[in-house]
């Protein structure tokens, strides 16, 4: 006879989503730890880009037009994971999972790694939109594997593991660029070549070669994984006499208006929660960056810095043969500004000297003209003006703190101009290294917050139903979202002599768990919306045709800081909080989406 109160117990679980790691067995956990290991890389080579965007523009552009071409980069990224997504997805239900699970990882892996090797924009730009390719096809393919074979109770609850333990990829970018910065801070970077004649190796070139780990990862994918058995089924169907309904079609996806209706909505989710975390929340990473910039930089200008620093570029502006020398110390450098508090408290010193060495005269003076060759501060002012001409105009006072910049007096005695190349050069440097550790501590704390944000995702949504939970994330995600680009600052605690950004602690692990939340509810909810002949690429289809809309994201963000908020203090700030309307549309959509809470796959 059966014990009531057992079966009372089992029902109490069945309804509380307890105990449901229960019905898996072995070969449950294999499949569920396979896939979550390639999200986990997938993940692991989108965060390694994040991280290593700024110091790449650096490089590969010039500091002028790192929030530009980063949204450039970006978006170019987006629309390669796109383009894989649907690729892989139709691939998926055709040819299978695992094997299309495969190629993902290799394509990914490999140019990752290739990316270090870049030497100017569009060849990066190239290798982010190949790597894209792959990033964007494991995701389709490994939910639909992992809903497939899990048991149905088991399998939201699955999913949303599967989509939390992205954030352990992401965490180990984040603890790689911590260990990169540490090391390119202390100047244990950049004396070598990456290879005989090639560019210096740097941390965010190692960051993109750490990325072809992954591939390791295929080795075990082939020997072991299993198509589903649904699957199977579906492509016994789909080859026999009989005529089935062909599998990764898209004439059938939108052919029939129940799967229609479903992708077009599915699509529209999937990109409000993308512009928002690649057009906003993943850009705190860069947002950070500058506001901690100005800590560093007002440190170095308590310290002197700024006075020796105009002493150099005065100096620079009136010895001629020693410019040509100093090139390469001006990659990527700054001089600082004895103004604080105004976005020209750090000069680009590679623009300034663009600006000196195109206005020398290499002839002599021309009949009548009483000038020497040397250059005026009026004519490096003037050239400045002329290059920044097509932009926004520049404002009076923000001339005037320039024109009082160069027109200072010098103060002490000038050392050589090569000394003085070297000093900015190795400030910069460790400068950098710094930004670069909290960039990794910035993403950690936002991938801590990530975890907890989707696997609360798929245990809340047990109870209110998937609608309900994706509304409190969308509106969860935009008030988090605010609170950082709003009011986090470089408020420090020092602790054993430790300097602490404490806003990172609190702040953005928030708007990790509330941004990343919605992502849990895509890995539950888009298996569920199709059949199996279907399910890869209608989940393919709302996730990377979304990124399609999304890459205008970035591109967007980057157009607002570069162009529109260009001259206020932090352009990030406020590109950032006009960007987080996209979040309404999430919710604007949720009326027309099915619920599918505990019901079962269609087929």
């Amino acid at each position: 006879m059966a014990d009531p109160y057992v079966d009372s117990k089992q029902q109490m679980d069945l309804r509380s989503g307890r105990n449901w790691h229960r019905e898996l067995n072995r070969y449950h956990w294999f499949v569920l730890g396979v896939a979550a290991l390639g999200w986990m890389f997938d993940c692991l080579d989108q965060q390694l880009f994040n991280l290593a965007r700024v110091p790449a523009m650096k490089e590969l552009v010039g500091s002028q037009n790192v929030a530009e071409y980063g949204g450039y980069a970006t978006a170019i990224f987006l629309m390669g994971w796109a383009t894989g997504g649907i690729a892989f997805g139709i691939l998926g239900d055709r040819i299978g999972r695992a094997r299309v699970m495969l190629l993902t990882i290799l394509v990914y892996s490999l140019f990752t790694g290739l990316s270090a090797l870049s030497v100017g924009f569009w060849d990066f730009a190239f290798y982010r939109f190949l790597t894209g390719l792959g990033v964007g096809g494991e995701f389709a393919v490994g939910v639909a594997l992992v809903a497939e074979i899990m048991p149905d109770r088991a399998r939201p609850f699955a999913l949303a593991l599967l989509q939390a333990l992205s954030a352990v990829g992401n965490i180990t970018a984040a603890l790689v660029s911590i260990s990169l910065g540490s090391l390119e801070e202390g100047g244990a970077l950049g004396e070598y070549a990456l290879y005989p004649g090639g560019p210096a190796l740097s941390a965010w070139r190692l960051m993109f070669l750490v990325g072809t780990l992954p591939a390791l990862l295929a080795i075990v994918i082939r020997r072991r994984l299993k198509e589903p058995e649904r699957w199977q089924a579906v492509a016994r169907d789909a080859s026999s006499a009989s005529g089935a309904k062909s599998l990764g079609s898209f004439a059938e996806l939108f052919g029939d208006p129940r799967w229609r209706r479903r992708a077009i909505v599915g699509m529209i989710l999937a990109s409000s929660g993308v512009i928002g975390l690649w057009g906003i929340g993943f850009f705190a990473i860069d947002y950070n960056r500058g506001v901690f910039q100005g800590y560093y930089v007002r440190q170095a200008r308590e310290a002197g810095e700024a006075d020796r620093d105009q002493d150099f570029l005065l100096q620079a502006m009136q010895d001629p043969a020693g410019l040509a020398a100093l090139q390469e110390r001006f990659q990527s450098a700054d001089l600082i500004s004895p103004h604080a508090g105004s976005r020209s408290e750090r000069v680009d010193a590679e623009r300034i000297y663009q600006g000196i060495l195109e206005l020398r005269r290499p002839n002599a003076p021309e009949e009548g003209d009483n000038r020497s060759g040397a250059v005026t501060i009026d004519e490096v002012m003037a050239k400045l003006d002329e290059s920044t001409a097509s932009r926004k105009a520049q404002s009076a006072e923000k001339r005037r703190r320039r024109e009082d910049y160069l027109a200072s007096p010098m103060s002490g005695t000038p050392s050589t101009l090569a000394a003085h190349g070297d000093r900015i050069a190795a400030r910069t440097k460790v400068i950098n290294g710094s930004l670069t550790r909290w960039s990794g501590i910035t993403s950690l704390t936002l991938n801590f917050g990530e975890f907890f944000g989707i696997y609360t995702f798929g245990r809340v949504t047990h109870h209110l139903g998937r609608r309900r939970t994706f509304a409190i994330s969308f509106v969860a995600a935009a008030l988090g979202t605010i609170l950082v680009f709003g009011f986090l600052d470089d408020s420090t605690l020092t602790i054993a002599g430790v300097t602490i950004f404490t806003d990172v602690f609190w702040m953005i692990p928030i708007m990790g768990f509330c941004q990343l939340s919605i992502f849990g509810g895509y890995a539950i909810y888009f298996p569920e919306l199709f059949p199996t002949r279907l399910r890869s690429t209608g989940t393919s289809f709302c996730y990377n045709v979304g990124r399609f809309v999304a890459a205008g994201g970035p591109l967007t963000l980057g157009l607002l800081a570069s162009r529109i908020f260009e001259n206020e203090e932090q352009p990030l700030q406020l590109a950032g909080l006009t960007m987080c309307s996209i979040f309404v549309v999430g919710l604007l959509v949720l009326p027309f989406a099915p619920e599918t809470n505990g019901k079962p796959l269609p087929e």
